[in-house]
Order: C-alpha cells, then structure tokens, then sequence
C-alpha cells in the first residue's frame, strides 16, 4: 500500500472549505442497469453512461481539483481531455489515474485493501456469501489481482461480456455511505438490499485502510434493535436503517438526523444515545419527513449555502406549515393530512427529558444560523423553483436542494434548475458554468481562493436522472472550521 493517503479527519460544519472528500467515478456498472431492474437498484430511470462520464461528471471532478488538489490538473488540462487517452486520467485501475489524496477515489482504497492477502480473502468470501456465487466462482475472485478484482466488487463484471453479480450504480452517491462527524465516522446501514454489498465494501475500507487507521476507535457503527426480527409486525419499527444523506453536521455541537424512507426512528434513537455518550456533540435535532420517494433523505429538501442562507423546497417553509394561503376550511382539512406532517424534534444533552420541538424548517434553520453559528446577518431562504408552481416540486426532484458547498457560499447544483437557478441570482449570486469556469481556472483568470457568492452549474442532462446532486455524490473528510 505504498504512497497511500494520509491525514486529518475533521467536519465540525456544512460549509466550512473543503479539503478533503471521498467520491466514486461513474462505472460500467451504471451503464448495465436495465430498466426492469432500475427500480430495484434506487434508480428512476436508466442512464447513458458515456455522457455522464465525458460530459458531465468530469467536470465535477476537475472542478474539485482545481479547488482541493491544482496540482493534479492545472497546466494539464489540453492532454488530460485529448481523445487519445481515452479518460486514462479518470479511470482507477490505470497507471495515469490522478490518484489524489485530497479527492479520494473509493476504488482506489478498495484496491489498497485488497492487496493485503489476509484483507482479500475475507472479502472475497464475504462478498461472494451475500451474491451466492459458486465455489468456482469464488476461486476465480481469490486469483484476481487488487485492481481488477476492486472493479469486479463495484460494477459486478468479471470482464466486459460477462456479470456474476449486480453493478452497485448507487456507489457514486459517496454520502450516504458513511459521515464524518466532527472526528468521528458514522457507519450507515442501507435501508435497500441493493446497498448491502456496498455497505460491507466501505466498512472493510474504513476498518482496514491505512489511511483510516489512527481513526479506528473513532468510528461508529448502530447496533440492531435486540431481538427485532422476532416481532411480527413491529420488528418493522425497531429495524436500524441509516443513509449518510439524512446526517447533517451543522456545527460542532450539532448534529441533524433525518427520519425518512431509508431512515429509520430507531436508527435516529440509537445515532443520539452514541453521539450523547461518546461526548461527540451536545445537540441532535431529529427532522422526521414523509416517507415518500419525492423526499428520500433530508438532503433533497434543504442544504446549506452560507451561515444565513439556505435552500429549501418551500413546502417545508413556516407559511406552507402554517396554511396561510388556504380558507378556514381548507386550512383545517390540510392540517388533517398525517402523511405530509412534518416533525423537528432537538435534544439537548443537558437536559434530554425537555426536548424542543419546532413548527417548520424555516425556524429551525434560522435558530441553527443565529444561535449554533452566530450569524449577525438576516437568515435568507432560497427557494427550490424559486417557490412558484409546479417547478419547486419539478427542480426538487432533479436536486435543486441537494448542493455542495465548495466553502461558504461557493455551491455545486445542476443547470437544468432554471428558476432556483433565477432564484440564487435574485439572492445575489454569481451564476457560472462549470465549462466556463474550469476554462478560467487553467487560465489563471479566476482563482479559487477569490471566488465569493456563486453558484456553479453543472451539466446534468443524465446525471440527475440517477436522483442525487452533489452533497449526495460526496463525503467530506475535512473542512476547514467556520
């Protein structure tokens, strides 16, 4: 495991600068999902591959060059993107990959591990239990060398003609994963079956890779409720089920767990005993949301831009909440409707039999900005669609909410989100494209360091019919404190 990366784990907020962050390039195994199974898989439709690659997620990935590692990229940009290399750059089993330490390619890892005979074995038996691959078959893994056999666990091809096990497409959604908490790292348990075999794929990296090895007390996994799987129907309730994409780190002492369709109450239950115990932090607001795929985590509904500013799907807003717009009538009768109840729940670690609860999002999002980050400015919400109707349900489903934060007020969102997009330039963010940017980054035009208020828009014509923006398609390691 020579030249392996190594360093400082911390996340104590949503925008402090990013340093560091685990991702996973697009694989062939995405561009083998088949539409009878796409469901099945967590996608909503299949996707072309190539596009995606060349056309889309590239410039994600060189934009985080430019801004965590320029020394990967800058001044090689024209041979990086020559036709005759065939994306040697991007791929990570080939010689040429970028292999950097500060954006972190997760198949990368997987073949560091898997060069450690011991680490392989393991792997490869417990892989090959969950997939119920044949004797033969698991033999034929045992022989694979480290890089190929870490492309075979992610897209489920032996070779290009032949698959002995489902792709993991979900794999580019690093997120939901794991999260780091302060200097913590929270292991997630996938609500899915088509997430376990990725799931035990990140838990043998963070245990075993060197990089993560001086963090090994320091990451927490959430037992199963005791005994749920003898309960009839209840067991349901007490079944752990967790997704990076419902833990939000809002400050050092404060973390946001969402209750969702991926994650579960008795999840949130266990995450706030640990957190509490372990002295990780003094405050776990959990945010319950309908179960519905529109909403999926906590992340598709809201992130964070800046201390006072925030993007949020307006359903969730204190007017919405509070039916202002409705008759007496109507009022009464939309209150009725359980299944679009939404409920905050904070716990301090002080006083945990007094919890506060909170009428909507837009209150506790300020009380996060004023109180937990001492923000002196006026608390701003952007609206997804810019709140008109029908485009804040339509960009809410292509990841209007779900951006990345660069560093405070620089973000990662999609181009086809035109009027959040009208929304943040109403806000007073510069709007760029992600084509034009990486242009002037190469030139020397525009430095990262002085970019202030934008908004980046990134191409997504196929990547966001995979249902996930860019805080879902990243797990930061460590950001910079605000």
């Amino acid at each position: 495991m020579a030249n392996t990366p190594s360093g400082k784990i911390q996340v104590t907020s949503e925008i402090g600068t990013l340093r560091r962050l685990l991702v996973h390039s697009p694989d062939s195994g995405l561009g083998k999902v088949v539409p009878s199974k796409a469901q099945d898989w967590l996608f909503e439709d299949i996707v072309h591959l190539d596009t995606i690659r060349r056309e889309e997620y590239d410039f994600y990935t060189k934009i985080l060059l430019y801004f965590l590692d320029p020394g990967k990229i800058k001044g090689r940009l024209k041979s990086i993107d020559d036709i005759k290399n065939k994306r040697n750059f991007y791929k990570p089993g080939h010689p040429n990959f970028f292999r950097s330490d500060k954006v972190i390619e997760l198949q990368w890892l997987l073949a560091d591990i898997l060069a450690d005979e011991k680490i392989k074995i393991r792997l490869v038996s417990s892989v090959c239990a969950i997939e119920a691959c044949s004797h033969e078959m698991e033999m034929k893994l045992y022989k694979a060398d480290p890089i190929r056999l870490a492309k075979i666990f992610i897209t489920g091809s032996i070779d290009d003609d032949n698959m002995i096990f489902p792709p993991l497409p979900n794999f580019i959604f690093t997120r939901d994963i794991g999260i780091v908490i302060n200097d913590h790292i929270l292991l997630n348990k996938p609500a899915k079956k088509a997430r376990t075999r990725e799931a035990l794929l990140m838990k043998y990296i963070f245990f075993n890779h060197p990089f993560f090895r001086s963090y090994k007390k320091k990451i927490i996994e959430i037992p199963e409720a005791f005994q749920y799987f003898l309960m009839p129907k209840e067991g349901e309730d007490k079944k752990v089920t967790l997704e990076g994409g419902d833990v939000m780190v809002v400050s050092k002492d404060h973390v946001l767990i969402g209750v969702s369709e991926r994650t579960s109450m008795e999840a949130a239950h266990q995450a706030i005993n640990i957190l509490f115990d372990r002295n990780i932090v003094r405050k776990v607001t959990i945010v319950k949301i309908p179960k519905k795929r529109d909403y999926m985590h906590i992340d598709t509904i809201f992130t964070q831009i800046k201390r006072n500013c925030w993007v949020l799907l307006g359903h969730f807003s204190r007017k919405a909440m509070k039916h202002e717009d409705a008759d007496p009538v109507q009022r009464i009768l939309l209150e009725k409707k359980k299944e679009e109840k939404l409920k905050i729940i904070q716990f301090n670690k002080k006083n945990i039999e007094s919890p506060i609860e909170f009428d909507n999002l837009e209150d506790l999002l300020s009380d996060i900005s004023r109180n937990d980050l001492e923000s002196k400015e006026k608390v701003r919400f952007i609206y997804s669609g810019n709140n008109e109707f029908p485009f804040d349900a339509r960009e809410q489903w292509t990841d209007s909410c779900n951006l990345l934060a660069l560093k405070e007020g620089v973000v990662l969102g999609y181009d086809r989100n035109d009027k959040t997009v009208e929304a943040f330039r109403q806000n007073g963010f510069h709007i760029i494209r992600a084509e034009d940017l990486v242009e002037q980054l190469e030139s020397g035009q525009t430095d990262p360091e002085k970019i202030r208020d934008t908004l980046i828009l990134m191409p997504s014509a196929e990547l966001s019919r995979a249902r996930g923006g860019f805080h879902c398609m990243s797990m930061p390691l460590l950001r910079d404190e605000i």
